[in-house]
């Protein structure tokens, strides 16, 4: 077993991470805005989509927005490619999110998506990547550098998005005025329930 000092590593991760959310502060926008308010205004579903690690991150987001009030559904993007971007009508939005823009899954279904009529928003941390070019609204998570030793594993990426996508859902809250027995409706189970009462 190699010779590392553990909690100086867990530390050097935590940080990298906290400097990367930092980052995201530094570097919001217009866009960033926009984005919100085309989803407040969204007449359809919100899909998010990703690959990998990214695509874990999409559940997360689509589900912290379908149990806030923003009507939202996860779509793997290599499923996409075979049929269920079907899924997909004229007045969705398509939240898509990939740390270099240049996965083949994600590539193939966002011109589809917009042939048909949705606008799509990217998260990603390459403004110059084909997903972005794909996009109508490019939400840019710049890093540094990942945790991962090798710099290769997302970390510090999936991190960002995963963090950008809780504004997103936190700020579509809001505006919706979204309240405490809304939230208990959409948790009939469980102890949070119990908490908005």
């Amino acid at each position: 077993m190699s010779d590392i000092n553990v909690l100086a590593e867990i530390r050097r991760v935590l940080e990298l991470e906290a400097r990367a959310i930092a980052g995201l502060q530094k570097n919001l926008g217009p866009d960033y805005e926009e984005a919100v308010r085309l989803i407040f205004s969204c007449q359809g579903k919100v899909v998010v989509t990703g690959v990998g690690k990214s695509g874990i991150i999409a559940q997360k987001i689509a589900a912290t927005m379908v149990s806030t009030g923003t009507l939202a559904m996860f779509l793997h993007s290599a499923d996409g490619m075979h049929g269920d971007v079907g899924i997909i009508q004229k007045d969705d939005i398509v939240l898509a999110i990939g740390k270099s823009g240049e996965s083949e899954e994600l590539n193939t279904i966002l011109p589809v998506a917009k042939k048909i009529g949705a606008k799509v928003i990217s998260i990603t941390a390459q403004l110059k990547s084909t997903m972005a070019r794909h996009s109508d609204l490019v939400l840019h998570t710049p890093i540094e550098e990942e945790a991962c030793p090798l710099n290769m594993a997302p970390t510090v990426s999936t991190t960002a998005a995963l963090v950008l996508g809780d504004a997103l859902a936190m700020a579509l809250m809001k505006l919706r005025n979204f309240q405490p027995e809304e939230f208990a409706v959409n948790h009939p189970g469980g102890s949070l329930v119990s908490a908005c009462y």
